[in-house]
């Protein structure tokens, strides 16, 4: 399989993309990545827990970086997006399961309201979700 054309295509798709794509595709991402996290923390494979827990970091510090502060909603949204980071950093250093699995149906409630905000509006407006 040629990687190069593949990795074209990925970016022409991505690239083509609306803003409320991109949002749902990095929440789908996040929610995945939790999963992974909480496989991973019940096999004991602790590095690829570790790994799945910091990318659920760098998505959501991600999503908290492109919010247009100019709403009201964005100040809400920044919150929760502290939570979560804060939330991610103490299940990651305590390895703790009991609130990994707290936190997953938050992140997969996130993305339902990003998605029935994007189906129901016809496309979130500006970048990384920017209401």
């Amino acid at each position: 399989m040629d990687r190069r054309g593949y990795q074209q295509y990925k970016q022409q798709s991505v690239g083509s993309m609306t803003s409320g794509e991109l949002l749902l595709l990095l929440y789908d991402e996040l929610v995945k990545r939790a999963t992974m996290a909480s496989i991973a923390l019940d096999k004991g494979e602790f590095p690829a827990f570790e790994a799945a827990v910091e990318r659920c970091i760098d998505i959501v510090n991600y999503l908290d970086e492109t919010l247009d502060r100019q709403y009201p909603i964005s100040q809400d949204l920044g919150r929760m997006y502290e939570y979560f980071t804060y939330q991610l950093g103490r299940i990651k250093i305590g390895r703790n399961k009991q609130e990994l699995e707290k936190l997953r149906p938050m992140l997969a409630e996130m993305r339902d309201a990003f998605h029935t905000a994007e189906k129901n509006s016809g496309g979130l407006q500006g970048k990384g979700g920017q209401l």
